[in-house]
């Protein structure tokens, strides 16, 4: 019988419906005969607990016996519980009433995209029983749509219109106008020219990022399905993109077999990786849709293990994972993997949603070589259930750069104030594995602190950041080269106003004073700004009414960048 590591096998043990534990201690020096070591891939017909244990369990030579099962599966459930409540000291779930505050967001958001499709079927000249039948509707999706949402997340909720509702005009322009008439709507911006455009605004102070997708219907039902072939019929792409999202996790949710385990699993995940530094897709690292799918993956393989089980499980997957294997979601009709040759990723991991699809990936060999070897660093921690004096702190302590790395690459980013600097550095951010490639090619390695600082000593508004060489490769880089290389390719297509980056490299002991928190440091969404009404604007008429005014766009037109 073979095993993906020497040091631990899973134990499998049939559960009666009034399992007792107390009843499993059984004479000293032998399992009792209801424990069976078995293979991790087998599953009982009847219902069964999952855990991990030592394939050569210690010896307690005065006594000479082997660890008795009932103190492993004390052991296990009481890591888990210790996990649940790290994560409730950490601050991971929201309060009551921050849950009442996004459903009540989300049921405003509602009724506010129905007076809007509403306004646009009369702008159409539509029949009145079309106007009074005729809807619109908001769907959730990211990891507010998941159930793992934090106090501070914000929420990704996608609004579905019929055939006649278009981007241009009736999104970014009509509905646009009404929610910046709400007076619970503040700080909106949009972003057109990203892979999903999307406005972005605050609901009551809640941030709310909300694409567009336009079905080929005159009407979408509040409950439409999604997933439903009919609905996707003759779509453009940009509603396909806008779609996968919440079609990704509606799969997903659909897949798992324990829905609790997979959310906590999630949430713990997620903050293993923003303290380990691998958290972050735009600086080619795991973002979330990766980690749902991973964890959704280990959930699959192990229907019944508990929460402290899933989490050593997920490590020691991925840690002996041979990418570029595929990750796939099995649904009863894909195969466990998919050919290697589909894709170019360094680590392809599917959407589980037909026609199948890769997630998108910025991950470059730097940042492969980064998680893998925190993969192999959660599995040194939490592949041994007897290890002694074990806290769930060490798997989620903070990667310290200072103390990795002797240089950095130092990027400085500066503009002339606040809302300039935040779209500069989002747009910068947009293109920035340009830049980590770049520095690959030269140098072969960098690591890429996904965390933004400021410089309190410049004068301008500025975002840096500090990405780490490798020690004992080439001193000398020509950063002047790299510079001028990547500012090149962000000013091509550029349409707003540019601020300013400098390159350079510091010692480890010049940045001293800088605090390598992962959990410091402002994050910049990546967006350009609709300009207010004390700017430049030109009125804009409907279409199909060209008396009836519907809102104000930029003289020179909207500029927009890529969100991350």
């Amino acid at each position: 019988m073979a095993y993906a590591h020497s040091s631990q096998r899973s134990l499998v043990i049939p559960r009666p419906h009034f399992f007792d534990h107390r009843t499993v201690i059984s004479s000293l020096g032998s399992f009792p005969r209801s424990f069976v070591i078995g293979n991790p891939n087998f599953r009982p017909a009847t219902p069964c607990v999952e855990f991990l244990v030592p394939v050569n369990p210690p010896f307690v030579p005065s006594v000479g016996f082997t660890v008795n099962p009932a103190l492993l599966i004390h052991m296990d459930e009481e890591r888990s519980r210790s996990l649940l409540q790290f994560m409730a000291d950490e601050g991971l779930l929201p309060s009551p009433d921050d849950e009442l505050k996004r459903l009540d967001a989300i049921a405003e958001l509602k009724q506010i995209v129905l007076a809007w499709i509403k306004k646009v079927a009369w702008q159409r000249r539509l029949p009145k029983s079309q106007i009074l039948s005729t809807s619109s509707t908001i769907l959730t999706y990211g990891s507010y749509g998941l159930g793992v949402h934090g106090p501070e997340s914000d929420i990704d909720a996608l609004c579905v219109g019929p055939s006649f509702a278009t981007m241009t005009e009736d999104f970014f322009i009509v509905l646009r106008n009404m929610l910046q008439n709400r007076h619970e709507v503040s700080e909106i911006h949009c972003v057109k020219d990203a892979k999903v455009p999307l406005m972005r605004f605050k609901f009551n102070g809640i941030s709310i990022d909300l694409p567009y997708a336009q079905l080929k219907v005159p009407s979408v039902p509040d409950n439409v399905d999604i997933l439903n072939p009919l609905f996707l019929r003759n779509i453009d792409e940009t509603s396909w993109k806008s779609l996968s999202g919440v079609r990704a996790n509606i799969c997903i949710l659909q897949l798992v077999p324990n829905l609790q385990n997979f959310q906590s699993m999630l949430r713990c995940l997620k903050l293993w990786a923003r303290r380990r530094g691998v958290y972050g897709n735009l600086l080619g690292f795991f973002g979330g849709i990766h980690l749902a799918i991973l964890s959704a993956y280990v959930c699959q393989r192990h229907p019944n293990a508990s929460l402290n089980t899933l989490i050593s499980k997920f490590f020691e997957t991925f840690a002996l994972w041979r990418w570029p294997t595929p990750v796939v979601l099995q649904d009863g009709m894909m195969p466990l993997v998919g050919d290697v040759s589909e894709t170019h990723f360094l680590m392809p991991i599917r959407l589980p949603c037909s026609p199948f699809e890769f997630c998108h990936s910025n991950i470059t060999r730097s940042t492969f070589h980064r998680i893998v070897a925190e993969f192999l660093r959660g599995h040194a921690i939490t592949k041994d259930l007897l290890r002694p004096n074990f806290a769930w702190s060490s798997l989620f302590e903070h990667f310290c750069y200072t103390k990795r790395y002797m240089r950095f690459v130092r990027i400085f980013l500066s503009a002339s104030n606040l809302d300039a600097l935040g779209d500069w550095v989002g747009w910068v951010k947009s293109r920035i594995r340009c830049l980590l490639v770049k520095l690959e090619e030269v140098h072969g390695f960098c690591d890429p602190n996904p965390i933004e600082y400021v410089d309190i000593d410049a004068t301008e508004p500025n975002i840096v950041f500090y990405w780490g060489l490798k020690p004992g490769r080439n001193i000398f880089i020509d950063l002047d080269f790299v510079e001028q290389d990547f500012v090149k390719n962000i000013n091509n297509g550029c349409q707003g106003p540019r601020g300013r980056i400098a390159l350079s490299i510091v010692q480890a002991k010049k940045v001293s004073n800088v605090e390598f928190d992962l959990e410091s440091g402002k994050d910049f969404k990546a967006y350009w700004r609709i300009f207010r009404y004390n700017e430049q604007r030109k009125s804009i008429y409907s279409q199909h009414l060209p008396q009836y005014f519907i809102g104000y766009v930029a003289t020179y037109g909207d500029v927009s960048a890529v969100g991350g």
